[in-house]
């Protein structure tokens, strides 16, 4: 019997960031589209939960799609679940102007969400300001209250935020329960995105088993 000591994190939080392959074509494609959309429908950034932008059958968008499906199967892997699971994704287009932000959410009746950049503007195109600005970043916090209380220096607890400075092309999944905000757009350029959420399709076969506790 071995008496060194045995180490388990626990709770862990799994965030995937993936590069698209073909998504320089796609996204030129994607962002005319949208903000072609945007000009004929009133709130098409708030109102999310009214469509669903995967009826779409445009070539690019159905691109997407499959990237969106093909990603979440990829993030169950990685989390270990070893059975077949059942889902939809729903998802929403945005567009943020100049001043526009997305303030502390998350999205609750989902299992996870994720959001895919088409256009991020460059840094540069913003004016001169303080230094601590981070525009049109995306940042996640520590889903158990007040964990960084007694973090000291080296202690992975220190910091309760996870800041993302998102390129075009990356799509981000993560649990729908974790808390999220993005950051101002403070450039003339829109920031274009696409956002969706992964609803099961309820299984008895999801139910943890008793050898699982």
């Amino acid at each position: 019997m071995s008496h060194a000591p045995q180490f388990l994190n626990l709770w862990p939080t799994q965030l995937m960031s993936i590069a698209l392959p073909g998504a320089e074509q796609a996204n030129q494609v994607l962002a005319e589209w949208i903000e072609l959309k945007d000009a004929t429908a009133d709130q098409m950034t708030t109102d999310y939960l009214d469509q669903n932008l995967f009826s779409e059958q445009h070539p690019a968008i159905q691109w997407l799609h499959q990237s969106c499906q093909r990603a979440t199967l990829d993030y169950a892997t990685q989390l270990g679940i070893d059975y077949p699971l059942e889902f939809t994704i729903q998802a929403w287009p945005n567009i943020n102007r100049l001043g526009d932000y997305h303030g502390l959410h998350n999205h609750p009746h989902a299992w996870l969400s994720g959001t895919y950049y088409i256009q991020v503007p460059d840094m540069e195109m913003v004016p001169a300001g303080r230094a601590d600005r981070t525009p049109n970043c995306i940042s996640f916090f520590d889903p158990r209250p007040q964990a960084n209380m007694n973090a000291i220096r080296g202690d992975g607890q220190i910091d309760p935020e996870h800041r993302i400075s998102p390129t075009p092309g990356t799509l981000l999944l993560w649990p729908a329960f974790l808390h999220h905000c993005v950051h101002p757009n403070l450039a003339h350029e829109p920031r274009i995105s696409v956002s969706f959420n992964v609803v099961l399709r309820w299984q008895d076969r999801y139910m943890p088993q008793a050898s699982d506790s």
